[in-house]
């Protein structure tokens, strides 16, 4: 099998990772919080399993096969990859290693790793995933996935097999990524849409159980009708486990994405406004599922 190393132990890289070891790979993570690491290592060991070290210095990775991101932007990843130029991760790993980017990172941006990575003879997938916490955790994530190396792609197929049961193949070098911003595009506006007819409907007089009922056995349904709107929203739980942050980061990346091929659209600016309100009136730690109370707060000032 092959050796693996994993870039970014977080929400979701946390319970990816635990697959990974689970299937047996000889598995060795990296963090920039060196006790999470830790804490990973003992938590896997733990259960009997003996696959699996932690290192403090990304240059510790070099001797894998395969390295795995999951981290919060692509330039993070890039950053991990090349910096420090001869003395560089990409410039320390075996001839052929493969990288797989499980982040959500910009396509075009991923492009331009792929011809960095190549000169060092690094081939580079991108593979993000669409499931959050609950799929990650059950291994059950939809994977999207770009390549431009066949081989590649079919060596480290059954490594993401160990994450997700959905495998697409999207197409070349960089769909993967654009597939999973426009993924993400579409799904927070379904959210926009819903939280400011709960709250027109609300202000109103309407009962936001009530309205969430009717819309999961009307046309409205959705995801967030289905699955966030009555624990996270309406019981104000407000964990999903994805940062609004994040959510605003993914859907500016499909508005670049779309003035990067000529089609600015506004329907997509206007949603890329209202969730980076959101991310900078709540902060991009708190919960995608909080953006409704940011929303509130400016309509109603």
């Amino acid at each position: 099998m092959q050796k693996v190393g994993f870039i970014g132990i977080g929400n979701m890289g946390w319970p990816m990772a635990a697959n990974v070891a689970k299937a047996g790979y000889p598995l060795t993570v990296f963090d920039t919080d060196p006790q999470r690491s830790e804490q990973f290592v003992s938590d896997q060991t733990g259960d009997g399993r003996s696959n699996v070290n932690s290192v403090s210095a990304i240059h510790g990775l070099a001797s894998c096969d395969v390295i795995v991101t999951m981290l919060p932007t692509g330039k993070i990843v890039s950053d991990a990859l090349t910096q420090g130029g001869d003395d560089s991760l990409a410039a320390r790993l075996t001839k052929g290693a493969i990288i797989v980017d499980m982040s959500s990172s910009e396509p075009t941006g991923t492009r331009d790793l792929a011809a960095k990575l190549a000169k060092h003879e690094v081939i580079l997938i991108d593979a993000p995933v669409s499931g959050g916490v609950p799929r990650a955790l059950a291994g059950t994530l939809s994977i999207m996935i770009g390549a431009d190396d066949a081989p590649a792609l079919e060596l480290v197929t059954p490594l993401l097999q160990a994450m997700g049961d959905r495998l697409f193949i999207t197409g070349g070098l960089g769909c993967g990524h654009a597939m999973k911003a426009l993924n993400n595009y579409v799904a927070a506006t379904c959210y926009t849409a819903t939280a400011e007819a709960m709250l027109i409907g609300e202000k109103f007089g309407l009962d936001l159980t009530t309205m969430v009922d009717i819309m999961n056995v009307s046309t409205a349904r959705n995801f967030f009708t289905d699955i966030v709107m009555k624990d996270h929203v309406i019981g104000e739980k407000y964990a999903t486990g994805f940062a609004v942050g994040l959510l605003a980061k993914d859907v500016k990346i499909a508005a670049d994405l779309s003035e990067a091929v000529g089609l600015p659209l506004p329907v997509l600016q206007l949603v890329t406004e209202r969730w980076a309100l959101a991310r900078d009136t709540l902060g991009g730690q708190r919960d995608n599922s909080e953006a409704i109370v940011a929303w509130k707060e400016t309509a109603e000032r």
